[in-house]
């Protein structure tokens, strides 16, 4: 599976430290803004705060439906016959009929568009063999993805009543849709599509901001008792790319509000600066013990950072080496950090990578740079 490391790290460890303007009113319980392109945190509540997820749960699932798919472990065409249990499965519904063929493809788009919980436990058979075996599957890669705060126990988010062993956090949810996008833009694309017919029934995307702002394209509603109204939004203005996640609002208007409010303020509160690109090395590290001694060190994608409007000419930066550097030391690894500061101000923390693999040099160089090492 496809979890690019200074991705996973940048979600975790970047993070604002001043804000260009107040926060617009939020009333989720726990809430975040994240710029897509970097991981960086522009603004959070609440963010590692455990929560039951509700339907936001089906975008792990879409995630895992979408990588079978790409590994031809299935195919659009196929067809899963849907159990009882899964046609018996309440809550939002595809209405797909019990023991009979459905294709992966209408499956996929009911889940999706419809958020429709059969058509989500019919996937989660067809792939897991169970719906507890794929939910292991997908606590498997949530660690991968290293979301550390969340346990899934189903594949829909659905239960009677309230779930407390079914988590996740805003910060989490917000990394997930990130590497689906990232991962699978076709898997993403369906997340645009307002409505959808099958079996005669024609029903709606939940998301309202689908029809409130043409620059948003996802990504999934989600609603219990026992979590709120919740949603995960993602909208693309120009170059940028914003995710929100809020969790715990009262009503459906409430979560549209509060997403919008969330997009529109970080995407006209902050410039969006280009630092480097894919593969420029920012510098190059001295490298002990390798077949070479130096290898560039940069970002495996362009490297672009929010900053407060009006203030990029204020902005400064900061390499810091890992040292010693020794071989080997596999390209895409961590190799140090960039340390950004805007007005002298704190902005964030970002790990660069290496841009090139370094072998082990032989017995001879080994020892040489041993010796340098006991000296240095």
């Amino acid at each position: 599976m496809r979890f690019p490391a200074f991705i996973l790290a940048l979600l975790s460890a970047a993070a604002c430290y001043a804000q260009p303007v107040p926060v617009p009113g939020v009333s989720a319980r726990a809430w975040i803004l994240m710029d897509y392109a970097t991981g960086q945190v522009l603004a959070a509540q609440e963010a590692d705060t455990r929560l039951e997820p509700a339907s936001l749960t089906k975008v792990m699932t879409t995630y895992l439906v979408a990588e079978a798919l790409a590994q031809k472990t299935l195919s659009l065409q196929q067809p899963v016959t849907v159990s009882e249990r899964a046609w018996r499965t309440q809550g939002s519904r595809s209405f797909v009929p019990v023991n009979k063929g459905v294709s992966v493809d209408e499956l996929f788009k009911g889940m999706v568009i419809q958020s429709g919980n059969d058509a989500s436990v019919a996937l989660a058979e067809a792939i897991g063999g169970s719906e507890d075996g794929f939910a292991a599957m997908m606590n498997r890669t949530a660690q991968r993805m290293g979301l550390k705060d969340s346990n899934f126990l189903n594949a829909s988010g659905y239960f009677e009543g309230p779930a407390p062993n079914h988590y996740s956090t805003a910060r989490d949810l917000a990394h997930l849709a990130a590497t689906l996008i990232r991962d699978h833009p076709e898997a993403h694309a369906l997340h645009a599509i307002k409505e959808y017919t099958y079996n005669g029934i024609r029903q709606h995307n939940r998301n309202r901001l689908l029809w409130a702002d043409p620059t948003v394209d996802g990504l999934k509603t989600g609603h219990s008792n026992a979590a709120g109204f919740c949603l995960i939004a993602t909208a693309k203005r120009g170059p940028r790319r914003l995710i929100s996640v809020v969790l715990g609002t009262a009503s459906e208007e409430a979560r549209a509000r509060d997403s919008l409010n969330l997009l529109n303020w970080g995407f006209t509160g902050f410039d969006a600066v280009k630092l480097y690109d894919k593969g420029q090395a920012i510098s190059q590290l001295k490298v002990f013990k390798g077949v070479q001694n130096l290898v560039g060190a940069g970002f495996a994608e362009d490297f672009v950072v929010s900053v407060p409007r009006g203030m990029s000419d204020k902005l400064s930066v900061q390499l810091v080496s890992r040292q010693p550097l020794v071989a080997p030391v596999a390209a895409g690894s961590a190799v140090g950090t960039l340390k950004l500061a805007v007005a002298g101000q704190p902005w964030g923390e970002y790990p660069v990578v290496a841009l090139g693999a370094v072998p082990l040099a032989g017995f001879l160089g080994r020892w040489w740079d041993e010796l340098r090492l006991f000296f240095q």
